[in-house]
């Protein structure tokens, strides 16, 4: 991307202003740009974990990030790892580079090094780059399992099932009103972004041993699917007409039903078949009943 540096400068950048600064004691590159077999591109993140020896002059003023080049815009977050608070910092510099800065405290780092624990952030992949007092010293190697389903259980599989079937009727009753901010919400984001697409990652892993890491909010699905499936998906994506929308609800449960289908054959559970007839039933009965 225009603008942007390459790895190398920003890495160098990044490790001579932690060096400068005496409250920084050590800097981890995690995530995509510490792990050999990702893809980067243009886009990808460098992901920082800033240990320092007081938090407070990170989280109370932001100034800092300004040492790295003038932000274009940022998101501030907080979060509690084993009851101690760390905090983070997105940014996306004026050049275009992209610096997620997640900030820990020493005391943290130096209690999952005593514990031998590897938390999720680092679990994918972790570089160390800069480390004034040897506190990475004991931590795991990264097993690159974080963030990889686990195989469901019958109990999970039957309840993402029969949680999509409840769903559809939300659809199907806020499109017979004519809301469709609701029925979108329900067919977009619940029914598609979190219950199917939970179902694909399913198959992808089924086919993987359960050893694949999907990308965030399906991001990776494209390249891991059935051309096919894929095609079958990008079909349930619809604009606002209340009879395209229809249609979009009787594809997605149709592609529903086929990879639930073959993910339960292949987990050794039975598909719900009888949910599916009575909500499909229902669904067709409202869509022909009169406004």
């Amino acid at each position: 991307m225009a603008g942007a540096m390459g790895e190398d400068s920003v890495v160098e950048r990044l490790v001579r202003w932690a060096a400068q600064l005496e409250l920084v004691r050590a800097l981890v590159l995690e995530s995509s740009r510490a792990t050999a077999q990702a893809a980067l591109d243009a886009f990808s993140d460098y992901d920082v974990l800033v240990v320092v020896s007081d938090t407070r002059p990170f989280v109370d003023d932001d100034a800092w990030l300004s040492d790295f080049g003038t932000p274009l815009v940022m998101f501030r977050d907080a979060g509690q790892i084993r009851g101690i608070e760390t905090c983070a910092r997105l940014v996306l510099y004026e050049d275009r580079t992209k610096i997620d800065y997640t900030v820990w405290p020493v005391s943290l780092l130096r209690r999952l090094v005593a514990r031998r624990e590897l938390p999720d952030l680092l679990d994918w992949g972790y570089r160390v780059l800069l480390d004034k007092d040897g506190l990475t010293a004991g931590l795991p190697a990264p097993t690159h399992t974080a963030h990889i389903p686990s195989r469901p259980t019958e109990h999970e599989y039957r309840a993402l099932v029969e949680e999509f079937w409840w769903e559809t009727i939300y659809v199907a009753k806020n499109l017979w009103r004519d809301d469709l901010m609701q029925a979108k919400y329900n067919l977009d984001v619940v029914i598609r972004h979190d219950l199917l697409r939970r179902l694909l990652e399913w198959r992808v892993e089924a086919d993987r041993d359960w050893s694949w890491k999907p990308g965030v909010a399906g991001r990776a699905l494209k390249q891991h699917l059935a051309p096919e499936t894929w095609a079958e998906l990008e079909a349930t994506w619809v604009g606002a007409g209340s009879e395209e929308n229809w249609e979009a609800l009787f594809a997605t449960t149709a592609l529903f039903r086929r990879v639930a289908r073959e993910v339960g054959h292949t987990l050794g559970y039975d598909y719900p078949q009888e949910v599916d007839q009575r909500v499909t039933g229902y669904l067709k009965e409202v869509r022909d009943l009169p406004r």
